[in-house]
C-alpha cells in the first residue's frame, strides 16, 4: 500500500512538472490544440461595433471572394463574439481577430500574436481610436489582412507537408530537376515528359483530382515574366504533356481569366499566375496557380503549378492546400523553408504572454 501511494505521488509530481514546462518563448509546451477548421475566423468585437459601418467594413474584407476560382467562394467562414463572452473555451479558436477601439490610441495599428491560448493559433489585434478611423484603416489594409491569414493557413499546411509528403514525387523532382518539393502524400500517379513532371492523386473512382506540375526552360531575359509570355509557354507545355482522351483534346489556359503578380519566395523574386484552365474540345476545367522562379546557377526558369478538377464542389481549401506546396520548391543550393514570412507591411508581432494559457 505504501509503495502504491509513493508511485501515485511520483506520477502526480511528474505530471505537474510536465505541464509546468515552458518553451524558449515562455509558452507552455502543452498548450491545448486549437479548434476550428482551416479558413474559419472568430472576430471578437462589441455587438454595436459589429452592426455599424466599422464592423461591416471588417466583415466585407473577410467575406471577399477568393481570387482565381470559377465560382464565388468567400475567403473565410466568419463568426463573431462579444468581448464579455470571449471565454476560455472560445480562446482556443485557431484564427482570431480582436477589435480594440478605444480613444487611448492615437492611430490605427495591426498587431499579431502566435499560440497565446492554443496551438496552432494566430490572433490579430486591430487597434483604433474611433470607429471612423477603424473603418478607413481596415478598408485600406484589406489585402494585408487577407494575405496575412491566408499565409498563416498555408504555413500550417506546410508544417503538415513537412511531416508527411510524397517521397515518390520528391525523388522524381530530385533526379529530374535537382530540386526538392513537398506535395501531399497521396500524389502517387505521375507522368514524365521532357523537362516535365505531372503528379496527381487521380483515382478512377474519384470525381476530385488534385495535380502538381513542374517544368523548366532556359532563362533568356526579364521579358520571360510577362502575362503573355507565361500563357504562351504554359499552353505549349501543357498541349504536349497533358492531352485529353481524344486526339484533338488538350489542356489550355483560359487567357481572359488569368491574373499575374510579382511575389517573394525565400527572399527571391517569383512570378505568380492564377486563373482557369480548360480542356480544348471538352467540358473539363478548373482553377490553377503557378510560381515561376529563376534558377540562376543553371540559367533556367523552374515553374511549379497546382491545378484541380472538382466539378460541382467547393475548391477554396483544395486549391490553397496545393498552393502551399508551391512555396516548398527548393531550388539547387537553397534551404528548405518551414513557413512563409508573414510579418510584413507594418504588422507588428506582440511579445508572448506567458500567463495567457492559464487564464
Amino acid at each position: 500500500m505504501k509503495k502504491q501511494v509513493v508511485n501515485m505521488l511520483s506520477m502526480a509530481l511528474m505530471a505537474l512538472m510536465l505541464f509546468s514546462c515552458k518553451d524558449n518563448g515562455g509558452k507552455s509546451v502543452f498548450a491545448p490544440v486549437s479548434s476550428g477548421r482551416p479558413y474559419e475566423m472568430l472576430v471578437v468585437i462589441d455587438k454595436g461595433f459589429w452592426e455599424r459601418p466599422a464592423g461591416r467594413a471588417l466583415f466585407d474584407v473577410l467575406d471577399s471572394d477568393v481570387p482565381g476560382l470559377p465560382q464565388p467562394e468567400r475567403s473565410f467562414r466568419i463568426s463573431n463574439i462579444a468581448p464579455e463572452n470571449f471565454s476560455r473555451g472560445m480562446k482556443i479558436f485557431r484564427n482570431i481577430i480582436d477589435v480594440d477601439i478605444q480613444p487611448i490610441y492615437t492611430q490605427p495599428k495591426l498587431k499579431y500574436a502566435r499560440d497565446s491560448y492554443a496551438s496552432p493559433q494566430m490572433i490579430m489585434t486591430i487597434q483604433a481610436p474611433d470607429e471612423a478611423s477603424f473603418e478607413e484603416f481596415v478598408t485600406k489594409n484589406r489585402q494585408v489582412i487577407l494575405d496575412f491569414f491566408t499565409k498563416v493557413e498555408m504555413n500550417r499546411q506546410i508544417a503538415l507537408l513537412k511531416k508527411d509528403h510524397s517521397n515518390l514525387v520528391s525523388t522524381k523532382v530530385g533526379s529530374m530537376f535537382g530540386c526538392d518539393v513537398w506535395v501531399p502524400a497521396d500524389m502517387e500517379r505521375y507522368k514524365v515528359g521532357k523537362d516535365f513532371l505531372w503528379a496527381s492523386n487521380d483515382k478512377p473512382t474519384s470525381d476530385v483530382s488534385t495535380n502538381f506540375v513542374i517544368y523548366s526552360y532556359p532563362y533568356t531575359d526579364k521579358n520571360t515574366f510577362t502575362k503573355d509570355f507565361f500563357i504562351q509557354k504554359r499552353d505549349s507545355v501543357m498541349k504536349i504533356n497533358i492531352p485529353g482522351s481524344l486526339e484533338n483534346q488538350y489542356m489550355a489556359t483560359a487567357a481572359d481569366y488569368v491574373d499575374v503578380k510579382e511575389i517573394n519566395v525565400k527572399g527571391e523574386y517569383a512570378f505568380e499566375a492564377r486563373g482557369l484552365w480548360e480542356m480544348e474540345n471538352d467540358m473539363m476545367g478548373g482553377p490553377f496557380v503557378s510560381h515561376a522562379r529563376v534558377d540562376r546557377p543553371n540559367g533556367r526558369v523552374v515553374v511549379v503549378e497546382a491545378f484541380i478538377y472538382a466539378p460541382e464542389k467547393k475548391k477554396r481549401d483544395l486549391m490553397r492546400q496545393m498552393e502551399a506546396a508551391l512555396y516548398t520548391l527548393n531550388l539547387p543550393q537553397e534551404q528548405q523553408i518551414d513557413e512563409i514570412v508573414i510579418g510584413v507591411n507594418g504588422v507588428e508581432e506582440e511579445k508572448p504572454d506567458t500567463t495567457a494559457i492559464n487564464k
